[in-house]
């Protein structure tokens, strides 16, 4: 199997957030910016499965199911970690159609993960996007920006002492 590498500035990235409402027939509208993205990713549908640390749903098209396979592919063959890994992630896996209108229905099983009635938030992550319940969403929000900033102080502190942190492989 060959493998390209594509870079950040080759690919179309997803970004920003959007909420929309779920309809009374159960659908709703994929975010134009991000359908952009999955049609230059040449995917018809929406590649989703739930994600293993928030209650949401990963979402992408055939570079987010790349992604994934060169994960799995880390593993052997046949490996517990390697089949644990395929159940949680290829095995709850679902492909979903966009209609005409850039409209999806959200499975039960989707639904279910993100908790979500009414509304639900399209967050871009880059190389995906998530699906969640608004207000859990804000929640999350909240404290990923908190945890960033002390993130941020932590790396600034390092550079600011003259010590930049070593690279992979690298002893101290």
């Amino acid at each position: 199997m060959v493998r390209v590498s594509v870079s950040v500035s080759e690919r179309e990235l997803f970004l920003g957030h959007f909420t929309s409402r779920i309809d009374a027939k159960g659908r709703v509208s994929v975010p134009a910016p991000f359908r952009a993205v999955l049609a230059k990713d040449e995917f018809e549908g929406l590649f989703v499965h739930p994600s293993l640390d928030a209650p949401a749903v990963d979402c992408g098209g055939k570079a987010l199911m790349a992604e994934l396979d060169a994960m799995l592919a880390t593993y052997p063959p046949y490996t517990e970690e390697r089949d644990i890994l395929s159940r949680a992630l290829m095995g709850m896996s679902e492909r979903l159609k966009v209609d005409p209108e850039g409209r999806v229905q959200l499975s039960d099983q989707c639904k279910a993960q993100a908790f979500i009635s009414g509304e639900v938030s399209f967050v871009g992550m880059g190389h995906k996007f998530q699906i969640w319940e608004p207000e859990r969403f804000r929640a999350q929000q909240e404290e990923a920006r908190n945890r960033a900033r002390d993130l941020r102080k932590l790396t600034g502190a390092r550079g600011a002492a003259g010590h930049t942190p070593p690279g992979p492989g690298a002893r101290e």
